[in-house]
C-alpha cells in the first residue's frame, strides 16, 4: 500500500519542488498540497494522509502552529518538518508540539524518502543541529565545571545519539544489544536532567560533552 504524504510549504515552487522529488518514489502517493497550514487543517478528513511533510516557518499560521493545533484536536498523523534555518530552538518548538521529524531543507531528497518511510513505520528522524552553531546560541566557551561525568562508553553512544543514529543503529555500530544501548541512552537522559534524546544533545554539546 502506498504513503499516503500531504505537503505544506508557503512557497510555490518548493512546495511543488518537493512533491515532485516523492512522487518518484514508488510506494509514496501525495495526496494534497498545499500553501498554508489553515488549508491543510481543512482538507485532512477528506485527503487522510499517512504523513504531512510540512515547513516549520510560515507567515500566519506557521507550521509549528499548525502541528499544535493538529495535536490539539487529537490529529496523530506524524509530522515531518523541513527548515532552511538551522536553529535549535525551532527544533525544540517542532518537538515539543509533537513533531516526529525534522530535516534540513537541503537534505538530499532519498535521505527525506527514508525518514518518510521511518515515520510511517511509527519511528522518528530528528536530524542533529550543527554544533558549532549550538555552541554560539546556548553555549560557552568551556564546559563548566558541574558538567555530568560521563563514561567513555556514554559518551560513544552521546556522539552516536548527537548524529541521530537510533538504538538499533547505535547497538549495530558498537557491537551491542539494543536493550543495553537503551540503558545507556536512559542514564545519560538521567545525568543530563533531560526529558528527551534531542534536548539530551543539545544540552551535551553546550557543555562540550561531544
Amino acid at each position: 500500500m502506498s504513503i499516503r504524504i500531504a505537503v505544506v510549504d508557503d512557497q510555490d515552487l518548493v512546495l511543488r519542488g518537493i512533491c515532485e522529488l516523492l512522487q518518484d518514489e514508488s510506494d509514496f502517493e501525495i495526496v494534497g498540497a498545499f500553501l498554508e497550514g489553515p488549508a491543510l487543517l481543512a482538507a485532512l478528513p477528506r485527503i487522510c494522509p499517512h504523513v504531512v511533510v510540512m515547513d516549520a516557518r510560515m507567515p500566519g499560521l506557521s507550521g509549528v502552529q499548525t502541528l499544535t493545533r493538529m495535536r490539539d484536536e487529537d490529529v496523530g498523523i506524524p509530522v515531518m518538518m523541513l527548515t532552511t534555518f538551522d536553529d535549535p530552538e525551532l527544533l525544540l518548538a517542532a518537538t515539543d508540539a509533537g513533531a516526529q521529524g525534522f530535516m534540513l531543507k537541503d537534505s538530499r531528497p532519498e535521505d527525506l524518502a527514508a525518514a518518510i518511510r521511518t515515520l510511517h513505520r511509527g519511528g522518528r528522524h530528528l536530524e542533529p543541529m550543527a554544533t558549532e552553531g549550538v555552541r554560539r546560541r546556548h553555549g560557552s566557551p568551556a564546559a563548566p565545571v558541574d558538567a555530568p561525568k560521563m563514561s567513555d562508553r556514554e559518551r560513544e553512544v552521546l556522539r552516536l545519539m548527537a548524529g541521530g543514529y537510533s538504538n538499533r543503529e547505535i547497538a549495530q555500530a558498537l557491537f551491542l544489544a539494543e536493550g543495553t544501548v537503551k540503558n545507556y541512552v536512559s542514564e545519560i537522559l538521567a545525568k543530563l536532567e533531560c526529558r528527551d534524546r534531542t534536548r539530551a544533545v543539545l544540552k551535551a554539546i553546550t557543555l562540550r560533552l561531544v
